[in-house]
């Protein structure tokens, strides 16, 4: 059963063409990563699959419904949302701007202690958003996305702002969150992230998609037939995978004089530069 269905999704400004003919499916309970780099079309079709802009052509289903649908109160309720235009009360307190979304979602006072442990900001919860940082403004327009625990979650750069122990911190919350049943849509620039939380992933360039699979199956892919042996001498030996390289490992292993043996496979950040020719900004 999929969560999201995009079929042959196409979208246009004036001469600019931003998206080409874009299809992809994400089953239930997925952590599916969108990577490309700036201009690529990520915004524009998280903003499609969240109605707030419509394609020039094609489909896109979100949670058995038209994606067009996604702003009914009905279809609200089912889904969160974390974008770079996500806004907050300045004057109001993280506990009073979290106050109002428990009231929406008609929760229990006690879902705003729950989502404040969940971003680590339970010791700062009376302090106004414009004193706030940018990584702390983060991860309360995060928990308001996530208090009503939805079943479907669109992230977009969730740890942009953040130092290394919030975002560990984000992501054991994310794994949480997708463990009891939301599916997570997340775009990054970061690819440690993409590795560590993502099923799968899909590769934009240029309003198409280039590749899509989950990392180890990319790397698989992208891999050029050669590995590696480290010699307890000091020495190393790239070989290609054959017969003749076969006989070598086995006469070194006899030995006891390989220290370390692996195959030459890319990174995800590699095989992006590979697939669109630039570095993910």
């Amino acid at each position: 059963m999929n969560t999201i269905s995009v079929q042959n999704i196409q979208k246009s400004f004036a001469e600019n063409q931003a998206l080409k003919d874009v299809s992809f499916d994400i089953p239930k309970g997925e952590i599916f990563g969108f990577l490309g780099p700036s201009g690529s079309g990520k915004t524009t079709l998280l903003k499609i699959l969240t109605a707030q802009l419509d394609p020039t052509s094609g489909n896109a289903v979100v949670l058995d419904k038209p994606a067009k649908m996604m702003q009914k109160t009905e279809q609200k309720k089912r889904f969160g949302i974390l974008t770079d235009n996500s806004g907050l009360y300045e004057r109001l307190t993280i506990e009073e701007n979290l106050d109002m979304f428990r009231r929406l979602y008609d929760l229990p006072k006690s879902s705003i202690d729950e989502v404040l442990n969940f971003v680590n900001l339970n010791a700062d919860r009376k302090k106004r958003i414009s004193v706030l940082s940018k990584g702390m403004r983060q991860r309360v327009t995060l928990a308001c996305a996530i208090i009503h625990e939805p079943e479907m979650l669109f992230l977009d750069e969730p740890t942009s702002a953040l130092d290394p122990v919030n975002t560990m911190h984000i992501h054991k919350g994310l794994r949480y969150l997708n463990e009891k049943g939301t599916t997570i849509f997340l775009t990054t620039h970061d690819m440690t992230e993409a590795e560590t939380l993502c099923e799968r992933v899909a590769i934009l360039h240029k309003g198409e998609i280039r590749a899509i699979g989950s990392p180890a199956e990319l790397k698989k892919t992208h891999r050029d037939g050669t590995l590696t042996v480290e010699l307890t001498t000091g020495q190393t030996e790239r070989l290609a995978m054959n017969e003749d390289s076969a006989v070598r490992v086995a006469s070194w292993m006899s030995l006891g004089q390989i220290d370390r043996i692996y195959t030459n496979e890319l990174s995800l950040g590699d095989i992006f530069i590979k697939l669109t020719g630039s570095e993910l900004v």
